[in-house]
């Protein structure tokens, strides 16, 4: 009887050793919207601002925000990247999980070397992307991205575009967003548990 008392005993112990070792899933974001089941992106083939291949394994192993802009854009987009920069600060050492990917809206003008002139303004750490405007535009639908060329004098143009940001999880697919207007604190609380999940 004392044995199979002992016995129980470790076998509660370990149980319950496991129940808390468990891996949980995170919180939901609350300042964001969560997609259940996250949704798988298209193949693709773009580049970086350095030049190199950019495509769906790119986004595999990490978590990534990724933001539709362009260089040339007045307001929203360097007012973003730099809040960014400011939640990949607070972040820490939790933001070597974490990846920030701005998604060209504009190929025409955005070249490779135009985008890292850009974000040298914000960080060197931010990935810019851009590539074949039909490889562009399948990825845009994919994530639900809205972009409208709106023209301007002596042939100018400028690009009114949805200005969400995309949370991509580790598997690359898309799995919850965020709406403007943007607060460093609320992103960090939803980021930080799912970045501690990062091996």
């Amino acid at each position: 009887m004392a044995r199979l008392s002992i016995l129980l005993a470790v076998l509660l112990v370990a149980a319950t050793r496991a129940v808390v070792l468990m891996p949980r899933d995170p919180p939901p974001l609350r300042a964001g919207t969560d997609l259940s089941p996250p949704r798988g992106l298209p193949a693709f083939e773009l580049v970086d601002h350095r030049g190199a291949p950019f495509n769906r394994q790119s986004l595999a192993g990490h978590w990534s925000l990724v933001f539709p802009g362009f260089t040339q854009c007045p307001d929203i987009c360097p007012t973003t990247l730099a809040i960014l920069n400011r939640l990949m600060a607070q972040l820490d050492g939790g933001a070597k999980g974490m990846r920030v990917v701005l998604l060209t809206v504009d190929p025409e003008r955005d070249s490779p070397e135009a985008l890292a002139r850009y974000l040298g303004y914000f960080s060197n750490e931010f990935i810019g992307v851009t590539g074949d405007a039909g490889e562009l535009a399948r990825l845009h639908a994919a994530l639900g991205i809205t972009a409208i060329r709106i023209p301007g004098a002596g042939g100018d143009y400028s690009v009114d575009h949805s200005a969400p940001l995309l949370l991509i999880d580790p598997e690359g697919r898309l799995a919850g967003y965020f709406l403007p207007p943007f607060e460093v604190d609320a992103l960090a609380s939803d980021l930080a548990p799912r970045l501690a999940r990062i091996p």
